[in-house]
């Protein structure tokens, strides 16, 4: 009896992981069905990891609460401080001072993945960077997320800042469930800041039918993280991989991973909320020295590599096989008011408006100007460019 009641639990413990056959996963992965909740595969769900630019989205839930709650507006201003500025890229590049609308910024943050425009939002949102963090671990304790701490709303690199894959899927259900109305900007496949155009990140976006989000991160202690979902006949599926060795490989190992879902009937009674804990969930893992030591700067990168023209591609190095379609962001427009948590700081107020560029009849002396002109687009603005 004792022998058959073994069987049962081992059965059930397993049976996540047996449903998706494939090559063995060498890192933290959870591949979920996002209607049911139910996890279709998952290895070291538990195990901390450095989230690296995943904390954006936290920062992005947290904001669509803050909106929700009155506190601001998405055509709030965001004004980039001398703190924010200051963050290493990747980032936008505006001068302390540049004024921006909420709904820009977070998609700037999003898309382009930006450090400084996510610092801007937490000190606009939260009145500091301190204040902000404070509220993503409150968000984090409330929906469960036990693995998981924040100490700043952009995902550079703390020692004291960790998740789990598992608590990630939690994020992810949260914003896919509560705010359905944000979710084409995961899915944005590029933005137009002026005439420059930025990509994004996300690789499966405009390549692996269906994508339609979410996120990418990378420092070097992490490796490359990602968390993408797509949408079949109705269902979506979410698939979280830490700790891959390139902006490629995560993408591959996504795709592969929402393939097998997509194969596989629903199957298991385990899902993302009722999943236990298991293995070990304190020790972090850092691949500082596997994905960073004696590398280049291409490669301590989000930017996919540059290959030699014959050598054969990833289909997720290729060019997207059609004209993006970018959706135009940049300064001014913010007619909205400014967050509470500034106003109740009493924190400088700065004009909304762009900041000018030089003379177009003189050359601009260096060091002038933002790194990327901003444009006083605002809002959902489709503008097709040549791939």
């Amino acid at each position: 009896m004792r022998y058959r009641h073994f069987l049962k639990l081992f059965s059930a413990g397993t049976i996540a992981l047996s449903v998706l056959a494939g090559p063995a996963l060498a890192n933290p992965v959870v591949v979920f069905d996002l209607g049911s909740g139910k996890i279709l595969q998952h290895q070291d769900a538990f195990k901390r990891w450095y989230p690296a630019s995943l904390s954006k989205l936290m920062t992005a839930y947290v904001t669509f609460r803050a909106i929700a709650a009155g506190e601001v507006q998405l055509d709030s201003p965001i004004k980039v401080t001398k703190h924010s500025a200051g963050e290493p890229p990747s980032k936008m590049g505006f001068k302390p001072g540049s004024v921006m609308r909420l709904d820009n910024a977070l998609k700037m943050m999003l898309v382009k993945s930006a450090n400084d425009i996510a610092m801007a939002v937490g000190e606009n949102v939260g009145g500091s960077q301190a204040a902000f963090a404070d509220r993503m671990n409150a968000e984090a304790t409330r929906l469960g997320m036990n693995g998981t701490h924040f100490v700043n709303p952009n995902g550079l690199f703390s020692p004291d800042q960790y998740t789990t894959a598992r608590d990630l899927a939690v994020l992810v259900m949260a914003i896919r469930r509560e705010f359905p109305q944000y979710a084409p900007w995961f899915s944005i496949e590029g933005l137009a800041v002026g005439k420059k155009a930025i990509p994004n990140y996300n690789l499966l976006i405009g390549r692996y039918p269906g994508a339609d989000g979410m996120k990418t991160g990378f420092v070097c202690p992490s490796g490359f993280n990602m968390i993408g979902s797509a949408t079949r006949n109705g269902r979506t599926l979410v698939a979280v991989v830490l700790g891959e060795k390139s902006a490629v490989t995560r993408a591959e190992t996504a795709a592969r991973l929402l393939d097998q879902g997509f194969d596989a009937p629903a199957a298991g009674s385990a899902t993302v909320t009722t999943l236990a804990p298991y293995g070990d969930t304190v020790s972090p893992n850092d691949m500082q020295d596997e994905v960073c030591k004696k590398k280049t700067p291409q490669e301590q990168s989000e930017a996919p590599p540059v290959v030699a023209k014959d050598a054969p591609k990833s289909p997720y190095q290729k060019k997207l096989d059609h004209v993006p379609t970018l959706v135009a962001v940049g300064l001014g427009g913010a007619t909205g008011p400014a967050p509470k948590a500034i106003l109740d700081q009493g924190a400088q107020e700065y004009a909304d408006v762009p900041i000018p560029s030089w003379r177009p009849d003189r050359p601009a002396p260096a060091g002038t100007g933002p790194k990327i002109a901003g444009s006083a687009a605002q809002g959902d603005q489709p503008v097709k460019v040549a791939n």
